[in-house]
């Protein structure tokens, strides 16, 4: 049985600066996050251990007991800030800047009069981020929203995307609306991030090679889930795990090629450690050592 890393995968600079950020020796017990920092269990329980509170939202804000508080790497509307600021709270922000560049882009294009539109999905962090600041707006995650379009009564639309989507099912869905008979004009700028796209394409590729995939990242996470649909996508037998715990070597009999793969809130360490325990699994297998790499 051969064992294959996928060529790009793991955490995106966005992740590592906000953990590095929250782990920051200045902070300890001193610090609230309000959210999760980054959607990954063993990343938050590292923060709990170094001292770091967390509470669910904003909607907790009285059960904030530290006088710092940080926004996650999804980010957050500006009038969150704005209200914790005026609660009294030293805010830091350790918003991915790719994230960032969402917000800013969305507001530009309602400065040119088009109507806002999110690829997305509406009850993610990320994109109540990005719409709370906005008067009205669109959320699409698929066919099934495109009417909503119609029900606004507008006919230019500007178009950006949650960052963890998948280019082709986001292009998909533009080109829909752009064959909308209510839609005159359509201004859609791709936001879907780079590191999203690398770990796409990079499962993607391996895909073709293996039998076997193993996907890590939080459950909650929505770019590790993403992995997850392109394996399915591609008729790929995956298991979407968190930790080594949740490995069964049950997965591994008979398999020629497993490939791994983690989400962009996934530490090195916790893909180190499950690449580790299936190798030792393909031992246990008695498969011959020069197999595996």
């Amino acid at each position: 049985m051969k064992v294959s890393l996928a060529s790009a995968l793991g955490t995106c600079f966005g992740v590592k600066d906000a953990i590095n950020l929250a782990m920051d020796p200045q902070f300890k017990s001193e610090l609230t996050i309000v959210g999760q920092l980054v959607h990954n269990r063993q990343v938050n329980e590292s923060l709990k251990k170094n001292g770091v509170a967390l509470v669910n939202d904003i909607d907790d804000i009285d059960s904030i007991k530290t006088k710092k508080v940080m926004i996650t790497a999804h980010g957050a509307a500006e009038k969150i800030k704005e209200k914790l600021r005026d609660a009294g709270f030293i805010v830091y922000d350790a918003s991915c800047p790719l994230v960032m560049r969402v917000h800013k882009t969305i507001k530009a294009l309602v400065e040119k009069k088009y109507f806002p539109v999110v690829i997305g999905q509406k009850d993610h962090v990320e994109v109540k981020g990005i719409v709370g600041d906005l008067e009205e707006y669109v959320v699409i995650n698929d066919e099934n929203d495109l009417e909503k379009l119609r029900a606004v009564k507008k006919r230019k639309f500007g178009i950006v995307s949650q960052t963890t989507q998948q280019p082709e099912r986001v292009e998909s869905l533009v080109k829909k609306i752009m064959e909308m008979d209510c839609v005159d004009e359509v201004n859609f700028i791709n936001t879907i991030c780079q590191p999203t796209r690398d770990r796409q394409i990079a499962v993607r590729e391996l895909a073709d090679l293996v039998d076997l995939m193993i996907v890590i990242g939080g459950y909650n996470s929505s770019n590790t889930k993403k992995l997850v649909q392109v394996c399915e996508e591609k008729k790929i037998e995956s298991h979407h795990i968190e930790s080594t715990s949740q490995l069964n070597r049950e997965w591994f009999v008979n398999k020629k090629h497993v490939g791994i793969t983690a989400g962009t809130s996934t530490p090195e360490y916790v893909i180190n450690d499950v690449h580790k325990e299936i190798l030792k699994i393909a031992e246990e297998l008695k498969v011959p050592e020069e197999q595996v790499v």
